[in-house]
């Protein structure tokens, strides 16, 4: 018998399987488990996971997010209801209530004294000792991986939980959370090419934000000192295991500090995250240990990029192109960002002798143009960018406040080819005045990766982006 028979079958014997409109529930079933008290009276839904019948009593199990729990029912107690809890297809939905006890094994049990279907479950669900094999499966159908996989579930509550931990460090250091816009007229504050959609009402094409950091400078204008942002930011670029089209980025300013501010709060969050997480300092990343025991190494971009490469700091973008060419014997008809970061990854790796994360700094003034730069170097920017486990986890600058030197920038990035126009609100915004200040950048989905030992990207993010669903 197939599921959209069997709903004909539910109809003529209980009435529409979707009639209920709300069963409240006390708790979650790890609530439940966590607080568990026999004989306590309890309200639970959840979806059927499995089921045993034995003639006049029947056991289930049945489970939401936080984990699944065994229901018992008893012929003589449900009466007509019990023929609805034999009826029951695994992956329906129902609520029941009744009292908690322990069978004779010592399993946590709900003897289910009331049932309710509360919706119909009219697909097989996949089998959940192997879960969802098909990657295209598992990302398009997120859902089913959540039902099937307690591995996966346990990956997007960490995920929540890291996301709260974040909040509460910066609170606790009094900064504010804010929100800044997500469509731009201008994109700018980092690298990359936007998403362009067009804005009926104003008559103009607008953007979807590559990062927030030109509105968040607005505010240190205004007064606010400390801020943050946890926001979803896009670049219309690759999909690769670290790149996502969408993602999840903290930014945070704090006025008249610079960026070895920032390499300190790096280092007090990040450890402090692993060891909640984790209980310890020490995590594994695909087989390789990390220790994020502060304080972290620091390597010199610029000394690197001299010894090994022959590039100076004085040189142009040009000069640098025409150098990569020659020594690493390729052909770069462009010097972009990803391909300096990419040697960047590969000559640090041969720098460490420990698995730690590693502050890269001293960068290419031109490489940084919303950074001040060295006071004894103008061809150096006091920048850093932080690498774990070979990966690219967080980006920081002192800020650059002078509008004289930040519309220059602009400029060069014009002739360059970097950008098309100069945002002049932003530079208007800078000619009342910015204080000194220290800016940081993290990519969120990155971070969790690490943290939780995921290859890919993809098994951090909910819904990732991916080619239109062909229904064949």
């Amino acid at each position: 018998m197939n599921y959209l028979e069997n709903l004909k079958k539910m109809k003529e014997k209980y009435g529409d399987p979707f009639k209920e409109r709300a069963f409240p529930k006390e708790t979650s079933i790890r609530g439940v488990l966590d607080n568990f008290s026999e004989n306590k009276k309890m309200t639970l839904a959840g979806r059927v996971i499995s089921k045993r019948e034995h003639g006049k009593s029947s056991f289930a199990h049945i489970s939401d997010i936080t984990g699944k729990i065994q229901i018992y029912a008893q012929l003589n107690i449900l009466k007509e209801k019990y023929e609805l809890f034999k009826d029951l297809d695994i992956g329906d939905i129902v609520g029941v209530k009744g009292y908690l006890f322990k069978t004779k094994t010592g399993e946590p049990t709900v003897f289910v004294e009331d049932l309710r279907l509360l919706s119909k479950c009219l697909r097989i669900l996949p089998e959940k000792w192997h879960g969802l094999k098909d990657i295209e499966v598992k990302y398009r159908q997120r859902y089913l991986d959540l039902i099937a996989s307690p591995d996966t579930r346990q990956v997007f509550l960490k995920r929540i939980e890291i996301i709260e931990l974040i909040r509460d460090f910066f609170k606790k250091l009094e900064y504010k959370e804010v929100e800044t816009p997500l469509l731009h007229l201008i994109p700018g504050g980092a690298r990359g090419t936007p998403f362009a959609t067009y804005y009926q009402a104003i008559d103009t094409q607008v953007y979807l934000r590559i990062a927030p950091e030109l509105y968040l400078k607005r505010l240190l204008v205004a007064g606010f000192d400390k801020i943050f942002e946890i926001n979803r930011s896009f670049r219309n670029e690759g999909i690769s295991l670290r790149h996502s089209p969408e993602f999840t980025m903290l930014e945070a300013y704090c006025a008249y500090q610079d960026y070895e501010y920032m390499i300190k709060i790096c280092e007090d969050l990040f450890s402090s995250l692993v060891e909640k997480i984790h209980k310890s300092l020490r995590i594994e990343y695909q087989g390789k240990e990390i220790d994020f025991t502060p304080p972290w190494p620091r390597i010199s971009f610029v000394e690197v990029f001299e010894k090994e490469l022959g590039v100076s700091p004085s040189d142009s973008p040009e000069v640098v192109r025409k150098k990569l060419s020659e020594r690493l014997n390729i052909s770069l008809k462009e010097l972009s960002r990803s391909q300096i970061m990419n040697l960047v990854e590969e000559l640090i790796e041969k720098k460490l002798e420990k698995r730690k994360p590693v502050f890269v700094v001293d960068f290419f003034s031109w490489m940084s143009p919303l950074a001040k730069t060295k006071r004894d170097n103008p061809y150096v920017a006091e920048r850093f960018e932080l690498f774990i486990g070979g990966i690219e986890v967080a980006n920081s600058y002192t800020e650059l406040n002078d509008p004289i030197k930040q519309r220059e920038n602009f400029e060069l990035q014009i002739k360059n080819g970097d950008t098309k126009r100069i945002d002049e609100e932003f530079l208007l915004s800078l000619e009342y005045g910015m204080p000194p200040a220290a800016g940081l950048g993290v990519g969120i989905d990155r971070l969790i990766m690490l943290l939780l030992n995921q290859a890919s990207i993809r098994d951090v993010i909910l819904f990732p982006l991916l080619r239109p669903f062909l229904n064949k």
